[in-house]
């Protein structure tokens, strides 16, 4: 294989630098990218990996623009700073940024642009309207913009072709994962369940991810209601921001259900990996998602996992029993009791289906292999991860 483009220094612009997947994997490249220098820019301020990029030596720099009202002269001084910084690369991350730091860094004389795209849903309903707006905007101008297009997911690559993007540009390259990080570890499992209280012997399901309207938390709860009507003993953690007792909207839902004694609300936590290993069986109920991190990194700790089937989540898990059609309780609650089923009666398989689970995530989506790609996608000898 031949690199016919030598990669020096790669700008990286994205929206902001807050809690969320993709500025989750924009970090984690950086960090563990070995063939090239990286810079990032946030169109709006540092966020939560910011200073995470900077302390591991990586220059940040924030714009302070508010990308649905850009202003002319923070416009400008993105192009500036792509002139200064002079990269062989720009790479950038969600729409406003494959916009804006698309145009700005075509302006700035940079030839070699690459796109991210995260959305797997472009739908009324579940995507806002300005989404959608910028969306088709950046279908209009990947003829002229970037050189390619890099997906998250196959289904994100599927919907954008189908709104206009080029199709030859488009490629997939999975979000990778840090299994340093992310792996088996009971005795921190252990330690969590012990601080919430939860027995040893307790069946716990568990769900991160933030309290919005597409990770559909009522979907989960509907299917949870249905679970003790069949009488499956279980408790639930649910992680994330908004997901706290503070929650007047959640807390009085979870009680007309008759759930207050079984789901516990934690918010957010900075121990995600030890609260993987916490839960026997994590639940993904989103009505959308692109690719769904928090399944990679529950399996990656050896924790099965049961999803509705959206955007890629059927390729993370590599089992159709173990999916079910998005906004449906009652065939979200059929997998969970089959999977609680499995772990109270047959422990043996329950193990096996740990172990195969953690193998997945090291067989298609580490770190290393989402790097590769990355590396040879902007030498100009993509391959997909």
């Amino acid at each position: 294989m031949t690199n016919p483009h030598v990669i020096k220094k790669v700008l990286h612009i994205i929206t902001g630098l807050n809690d969320g997947g993709a500025e989750g994997v924009l970090t984690r490249l950086c960090l563990h990218s070995q063939q090239a220098g990286h810079v990032v820019v946030s169109l709006m301020d540092e966020g939560k990996y910011g200073p995470v990029l900077q302390q591991a030596g990586v220059p940040v720099h924030c714009i302070g623009m508010n990308p649905g009202k850009p202003s002319i002269s923070r416009f400008y001084h993105l192009i500036k700073l792509i002139r200064t910084e002079q990269p062989d690369v720009v790479q950038t991350w969600m729409y406003h940024a494959d916009f804006l730091g698309g145009i700005a860094a075509r302006l700035a004389g940079v030839q070699r642009v690459f796109w991210g795209v995260r959305h797997s849903t472009l739908e009324k309903g579940k995507s806002k309207r300005s989404t959608i707006m910028i969306a088709r905007l950046c279908a209009l101008l990947s003829r002229w913009v970037p050189e390619k297009i890099i997906c998250c997911a196959n289904k994100a690559l599927e919907v954008h072709a189908n709104i206009g993007y080029v199709p030859s540009k488009l490629l997939v390259i999975p979000n990778g994962y840090d299994l340093s990080r992310f792996k088996p570890d009971g005795a921190v499992g252990a330690e969590v369940r012990s601080d919430l209280a939860f027995g040893a012997g307790e069946f716990v399901i568990g769900k991160v991810g933030r309290f919005d309207p597409l990770k559909d938390h009522f979907n989960l709860l509907r299917a949870l209601s249905l679970v003790v009507e069949r009488q499956i003993n279980f408790r639930c953690l649910l992680v994330g921001k908004g997901l706290s007792p503070d929650n007047v909207a959640l807390v009085a839902y979870i009680t007309e259900l008759g759930l207050q004694d079984r789901v516990m609300l934690a918010g957010q936590r900075t121990d995600i990996p030890a609260v993987m290993n916490a839960l026997d069986l994590h639940v993904l109920s989103s009505c959308s998602e692109g690719f769904p991190n928090v399944l990679a990194e529950a399996m990656a700790c050896g924790t099965p996992c049961v999803s509705t089937d959206v955007g890629d989540a059927l390729e993370i898990l590599g089992d159709a029993r173990a999916c079910c059609p998005a906004q449906n309780p009652e065939a979200l609650a059929d997998v969970i009791i089959k999977m609680a089923t499995e772990w109270q009666r047959d422990p043996a398989a329950w193990q096996a289906r740990r172990a195969a689970s953690t193998l997945r995530i090291a067989d298609r989506f580490s770190i290393e292999g989402m790097v590769d790609a990355y590396e040879a996608c902007w030498a100009g000898s993509e391959r997909q991860a």
